[in-house]
């Protein structure tokens, strides 16, 4: 089940290691992603910190990391085809695995209804 962030990243938990990447909802509205800039396998981060960078042919943006936790894995494909994350966001274009370190951050993201209301006000 996928958990949501109010900066438009969504989360899969599995056994204490959590897949992240960007919503659909988010690739649609930056457009073409050119340029995806992340962190080294081993970074800490904590909850809301900067994940990395994306470009598209828009702007560029910043991700932030819905949960705190030490990068696992970073999807290294994605340097050479960052239109992955526009063509499958929830699948090949995932950013990186996180190995959680605050289970009890997860209760602080928001459902799939819950973010699709979120999505819906903004849109207005």
């Amino acid at each position: 089940m996928l958990k949501f962030s109010k900066s438009h990243e969504w989360v899969k938990e599995d056994a204490a290691i959590a897949t992240i990447g960007i919503t659909d909802y988010a690739q649609k509205q930056l457009g073409d992603i050119v340029f995806i800039e992340l962190p080294q396998p081993g970074a800490k981060l904590q909850k809301s910190e900067q994940l990395g960078t994306i470009e598209s042919t828009k702007t560029a943006s910043e991700l932030y990391v819905p949960l705190s936790g030490e990068i696992v894995e970073v999807n290294s494909d994605l340097v050479d085809n960052p239109q992955w994350i526009n063509e499958s966001p929830y699948d090949k274009g995932w950013l990186v695995k996180l190995k959680i370190t605050n289970h009890s951050e997860l209760n602080s993201l928001m459902d799939e209804s819950t973010y699709r209301e979120l999505i819906a006000k903004e849109s207005h």
